[in-house]
């Protein structure tokens, strides 16, 4: 496997990380949190969108589709799930029809500034996120799912 693909995969993993710090033990009543434009169910719907819209660019037939949101533990659900269907695509031989560059510098990196939206979210919401050195996290290639390995540096 070619190194920009590779640090795609690295990226994809580093979001699905992210992610999870930000959403685990996140009250109920966080996904309609109001007042800053869209609520985080809102926003995490707009995360998969641009996963999904990733995902068919890499595959040759891009295409752009704004979902309508469902319920908090449906949109968790649907954001693992399409960060594991692109980091399959990525794990795989097949053209990437879209370059690295492009897909890092548009949705994957839109996908994180979202991350940080949504941590930032959850301090005017009440429910602070525990922050962690990343540099040290136990952040794996292929591991996108919202089981995720715990923090190896937490700030206290």
């Amino acid at each position: 496997m070619d190194e920009k693909r590779e640090l795609l995969r690295h990226t994809v993993a580093s979001l699905a990380y992210r992610a999870v710090r930000t959403l685990e033990d996140a009250p109920a009543e966080f996904a309609e949190f109001d007042g800053i434009g869209r609520t985080p169910v809102q926003i995490l719907g707009h995360m998969s969108d641009l996963l999904e819209w990733a995902l068919s660019a890499v595959q040759g037939n891009e295409r752009w589709h704004t979902s309508k949101s469902h319920s908090w533990v449906i949109e968790q659900q649907r954001f693992f799930h399409c960060l594991h269907a692109l980091d399959a695509y990525l794990a795989t031989d097949e053209p990437l029809y879209s370059s690295a560059e492009s897909l890092f510098q548009g949705p994957i990196a839109d996908a994180l500034t979202h991350v940080g939206q949504l941590a930032t979210i959850r301090r005017l919401a009440g429910s602070r996120t525990r922050g962690e050195n990343f540099f040290v996290a136990d952040i794996r290639v292929g591991q996108v799912g919202s089981e995720q390995p715990p923090a190896v540096q937490p700030f206290r």
